[in-house]
């Protein structure tokens, strides 16, 4: 008994790990760019224009970045070594779980764990089985950091996860804080000095 409990918890902590895992990010950089030399940044106004999300949105996105970036150290300038602009992917998806018991209903004989009163063949007893289907909406925000004097894409960091924020705007500004959070801690992409 003691063994199986010991056996059971490290399964049971990697499943509680991995359900904390809410933003999954990716980030590819540019290995000639010398991050050490960046210091300084402004939001990337043309770009930021064409991202397909409200306003409202924008504005909080921003708000988040622009915390990340003033808690690392980076100053924002109107001369800035990098140029911080953003765009947005949504999509639904469509989860089907089958139910357990199959689909449809039906009689059927089976193997029981022996002989009583109620079931004495073992046979079996009709059940209702069937399909259960939830949709999300997955967002990703995609965060790039452009070099403003060569203008070329050194850095860009994407966050992707559900987007259910039942209409309370707290739980919204705390979600894409979670975002933007999440994405920049990846940056810059080799802690120890990148070359």
């Amino acid at each position: 008994m003691k063994r199986f409990k010991l056996l059971g918890l490290p399964v049971l902590l990697l499943l509680v790990a991995s359900a904390c895992v809410s933003v999954r990010v990716a980030t590819d950089y540019d290995t000639r760019a010398d991050f050490n030399t960046y210091k300084s940044y402004a939001f990337y106004k043309t770009g930021i224009d064409q991202a397909e999300i409200s306003d409202l949105d924008k504005k909080r996105i921003l708000r988040a970045i622009e915390a990340e970036m003033d808690s690392r150290g980076f100053v924002k300038s109107q001369d800035p070594d990098l140029l911080v602009s953003i765009f947005t992917r949504e999509k639904e998806r469509v989860d089907v779980y089958n139910n357990r018991f199959g689909a449809g209903w039906g009689w059927g004989w089976g193997w029981g764990w022996g002989w009583n009163a109620w079931n004495p063949y073992g046979f079996g007893w009709p059940g209702w089985g069937g399909y259960n289907v939830s949709t999300t909406t997955e967002g990703s925000l995609f965060i790039d950091l452009i070099d403003a004097r060569t203008k070329d894409l050194v850095w860009q960091g994407r966050g992707a996860g559900s987007l259910n924020y039942s209409g309370n705007i707290e739980k919204k500004e705390a979600r894409i804080k979670e975002f933007v959070r999440e994405i920049l801690a990846e940056y810059p992409p080799n802690r120890a000095g990148a070359k």
